[in-house]
């Protein structure tokens, strides 16, 4: 007896493709790095639209903490699934405050304080991160893509950045109220080192470090 060619509805899912970003993808990445902070990119941009043409703005600015040159995409069934800006920890005070200084040129003068302030208050409040670390500032993906796989391909190529830097340590933050995020994170070797209590616009944080053997 002959064997039937086996169904498609069998074969394994495609996994994500890493890939770089191209210049045509700044809206789709812009998306997906709001969701990391809403609330944060609101007043920084003067609104959810404000927030977004912020984010465009600093992917296509050399240097910021989301620039095109620090950003990794994950890509199924040919969209943007996830999206990763990471780099090393020493950078990250410079490239927030090439971010911030972004954000001031694109908002009239009176609302610069308001701006600074929150600046100034989410980099008190965030986990420091260990200086020989590769820094995920920030890890989104897709909600039509979600247990897929997309953070799990993302975090994996953390560490192959890590290793190539010549880093010893992969860290990130995350919402302590994010336990989905949190149990990826656990699952995959990361360890919580610090927790930060809830102010207002920044939520409770827990700051994790895995380190590379």
């Amino acid at each position: 007896m002959g064997c039937a060619a086996p169904s498609t509805a069998w074969a394994l899912p495609e996994p994500p493709q890493i890939a770089r970003p191209r210049e045509e993808d700044a809206a789709a990445v812009a998306r997906l790095i709001y969701l990391t902070s809403p609330a944060g990119f609101r007043v920084l941009g003067g609104g959810e639209q404000g927030g977004l043409r912020l984010i465009e703005a600093a992917f296509a600015t050399p240097g910021t903490d989301c620039s095109r040159d620090v950003v990794t995409l994950a890509e199924l069934d040919g969209e943007v699934a996830g999206v990763m800006a990471a780099f090393p920890a020493p950078e990250a005070r410079e490239r927030r405050r090439r971010f911030v200084r972004l954000a001031l040129r694109r908002r009239p003068p009176w609302r610069w304080p308001r701006v600074v302030l929150m600046a100034r208050h989410g980099v008190r409040h965030a986990p420091t991160p260990p200086a020989d670390s590769l820094y995920i500032d920030s890890l989104a993906t897709a909600a039509s893509f979600r247990r897929r796989g997309v953070a799990a391909a993302l975090l994996e190529e953390a560490e192959r950045i890590a290793r190539e830097r010549g880093l010893s340590a992969i860290s990130l933050d995350t919402r302590a109220a994010n336990s989905g995020a949190r149990a990826l994170y656990e699952r995959d070797g990361y360890e919580a080192v610090a927790e930060v209590p809830a102010s207002p616009v920044i939520p409770a944080l827990v700051g994790y470090v895995k380190r590379l053997g």
